[in-house]
């Protein structure tokens, strides 16, 4: 984003009164003439500031008169003009927030009331810069050099050796496959130190935040990998210097066009000690299937339950899970390494079945991707069994299974698999495909199979991935992934999907983490145990050949056309079409970067990190989604990612971002998304894209403690006042 001449609104003079909310309450039909008409179940008016009316600022509303609280949240256009729509009855709390502001006093005020809004100037640099998306903040971080890379070891630099680039560095201890990829980071909780820590120097009480909850061991041991006290010493300067008063250098600019058309609603689930990872609304083929129901979530290795909101009535609940081994690892056997802040020593997480992401079928039904057993395979998945998967490539653990919840009748079905399940979604023959391997495998479900037999072992399959080395188009004895490549033979590699599509064409297309990590596209054949043949796309870093560079995919989707879209650590949304690459596919020299004039990369709106070359922004994009039904409201077939440090979702309209800012409460963090018709006829009140709250430390935002994760819902209609 560009400055955009904020600037000279950020600093007011200093003698603002602070507690100007001073305000006009009117009845519909009772509003002077150029303000906003307003239906029963509205609230609109008009925000003016020192200046004028206030373009291009949040006007929200909160209630907690509804079962679950309700919160929403839109922009005012040109003149000032705002309105809420279609809120249930009630009693709401509604102020203005904005970039060059601060918060306006709370306003009570209920649906049918036309209310004008006093905006109110922000009286410093500082208190403006308290409202900033985390991102302008995470962007003091200063990264090392490049000429710091490689690395030279405890003896030399502080760097691992085993840490090539600077865009290594940040992969794995700075953006969304390292620290941002659990937690927003820049938020007002990670970028000052807690009291908790007080007395401490800086890089002792890093030392000791490091290490506090229950994900501390993780996060410990990826320091220790890529030099411990280099990293360390690197957070402590970025905290001395924001605690020491540097502010960001970069100013946000207001939401500009079609960014001030967004209505945003969440509501409030789960509860205050778990966190969200996934949610999910539909199916995705056809996403007028369960039309106005309920949300589901999932809360990963912090509880054993799946959150729901009915958000017609602004109800929420729960749908109880189950594992089939009552000896399922838990993660309440993982205590924190060192005291939380928030929680102390205490085990929060306790789940045994850590469901991460689901698909839901043509019936409504919710496939979970969840742990129903202790990690070993049973034998017929292993060496020796008759199983067609197994007899070709056995398998001896996997992390999660499967778990079936039909809403119809309310029960839940557990479902071994021998694979692991994550991302799972659903091709066009209702065939379930997965991630997370094990290493080298691609494992799918046949819903299908399952629903006339019940037989969990008839229903699955898994196949290793196979390169056509030697380009005769089917699949032959191969070498392995640590010999050379035979001209003469295929060739097997070990890599894992993490995101999973199907595409239109009936291949199935995976990210592959790693630096710089890349795509993977799996032909099944005709039978996949033996006939399944892959195609390998790295991520162009460093080529002089591509037209950009980054590094290290995570989310995946795919639009209508075949085009694949993922998001990377380094910053930046990119595509691949598979059409565009002039080589051959296939063959001895078909191994990854091959093909490099099929990538377009697209750098996330804001600022990098400070001394950054190999990144393009300091936002952290974690999974997109492609909007294929146009349910979001600006069009079919349009990209949009998670921007986790830009506290928002990017849609990619025409090559630029829109970005769909959650002002309240600071600190949005998303991780799956999806999106649903509920009335094809509506318009824009008709559909949504849906996500949640899923940062690992709810506690970390605005609301702090005793805060919960959220649903939230994104439509984009006609005007900033389009009913």
């Amino acid at each position: 984003m560009s400055k955009r001449g904020l600037l000279s609104r950020t600093v007011a003079p200093a003698l603002v009164l602070l507690a100007a909310a001073s305000l006009t309450v009117l009845r519909a039909g009772q509003a002077p003439a150029g303000t906003v008409a307003v239906d029963a179940d509205d609230i609109g008016g008009i925000v003016t500031g020192p200046k004028g009316p206030e373009a291009g600022v949040w006007v929200i509303a909160e209630t907690r008169d509804t079962p679950t609280r309700l919160i929403k949240s839109v922009v005012t256009d040109d003149q000032g003009r705002y309105l809420v729509p279609d809120l249930p009855k009630g009693s709401y709390d509604v102020w203005v927030r904005g970039y060059g502001l601060v918060d306006s006093q709370k306003v009570k005020a209920s649906p049918g009331q036309k209310l004008n809004l006093k905006a109110v100037a922000a009286p410093n640099a500082r208190a403006a810069a308290a409202y900033y998306p985390a991102q302008y903040w995470f962007s003091l971080l200063e990264v090392p050099p490049k000429s710091d890379f490689p690395g030279t070891g405890p003896q030399g630099n502080g760097i691992s050796p085993s840490i090539k680039s600077q865009g290594e560095w940040i992969r794995n201890v700075v953006n969304t496959d390292g620290c941002s990829g659990c937690h927003q980071l820049g938020s007002k909780a990670t970028r000052e130190l807690h009291p908790f820590y007080a007395g401490m120097k800086t890089p002792e009480a890093w030392e000791k935040r490091l290490q506090a909850g229950q994900a501390g061991g993780g996060m410990n041991n990826r320091f220790s990998q890529v030099g411990r006290l280099r990293a360390i010493g690197m957070y402590a300067n970025w905290t001395d210097r924001i605690t020491g008063g540097e502010l960001p250098t970069a100013v946000p600019a207001r939401p500009q066009g079609r960014e001030r058309n967004v209505v945003i609603s969440m509501w409030d689930w789960a509860d205050a000690k778990t966190y969200a990872h996934d949610e999910i609304s539909t199916d995705k083929r056809n996403p007028t299937v369960n039309a106005n129901g309920p949300i589901y979530g999932a809360l990963e290795e912090s509880a054993d339950y799946m959150p729901t909101v009915d958000p017609t009535r602004h109800v929420a609940g729960q749908v109880k899970l189950t594992v089939r081994d009552p000896k399922t690892p838990s993660a309440a056997n993982t205590p924190p390494p060192q005291p939380s802040p928030y929680w102390g020593e205490e085990t929060i997480w306790n789940s045994q079945t850590s469901t991460h992401s689901f698909a839901m079928d043509r019936q409504g039904r919710i496939w979970a991707a969840s742990r129903i057993r202790q990690n070993a395979t049973l034998p017929w998945c292993q060496a020796g069994s008759d199983h067609p998967s197994a007899k070709a490539f056995p398998l001896m653990a996997s992390g999660r299974q499967l778990e079936l919840y039909d809403p119809k009748t309310k029960q839940t079905t557990p479902i071994d698999t021998c694979f692991s399940s994550g991302h799972v979604n659903l091709d066009k023959n209702d065939v379930l495909w997965s991630s997370f391997g094990p290493a080298g495998v691609e494992g799918w479900f046949d819903t299908k199979i399952w629903d006339k037999t019940h037989d969990e072992q008839k229903a699955q399959g898994w196949t290793a991935f196979i390169l056509d080395t030697n380009g005769n188009g089917k699949r032959d004895a191969y070498t392995e992934p640590d010999q050379p490549i035979d001209p003469t033979k295929d060739h097997r590699i070990n890599g894992t999907f993490y995101g999973v599509s199907p595409a239109p064409d009936g291949s199935v297309w995976g990210t592959v983490q790693g630096m710089p990590g890349g795509l993977m596209r799996l032909i099944p054949g005709t039978n996949p145990p033996e006939t399944a043949l892959s195609e390998y796309y790295e991520v162009p870093f460093n080529n002089p050949k591509a037209s950009g560079s980054g590094f290290a995919p995570r989310g995946m989707d795919i639009d209508s056309k075949g085009v694949v879209w993922t998001v990377l650590s380094s910053g930046q949304l990119a595509s691949l079409d598979r059409r565009l690459c002039k080589g051959p596919l296939n063959g001895p020299t078909a191994t990854g970067s091959h093909c490099p004039e099929g990538w377009k990369l697209y750098a996330a709106p804001g600022p990098n990190y400070k001394g950054a070359v190999d990144s393009a922004s300091a936002d952290s994009l974690y999974y997109n989604f492609v909007d294929q039904f146009d349910m979001l409201g600006v069009g079919k077939d349009v990209p949009i990612a998670t921007g986790n440090e830009s506290e928002a979702l990017l849609a990619l309209v025409d090559g630029k971002f829109l970005t769909l800012r959650v002002p309240y409460p600071m600190g949005f963090f998303a991780k799956g998304m999806d999106g649903r018709i509920d009335d094809p006829n509506a318009g824009w009140k008709g559909k949504a894209i849906y996500t949640s709250l899923s940062t690992r430390a709810p506690f970390h935002g605005e609301g702090g403690k005793g805060d919960t994760s959220k649903l939230v819902k994104f439509q984009v209609r006609p005007s900033p006042t389009s009913k």
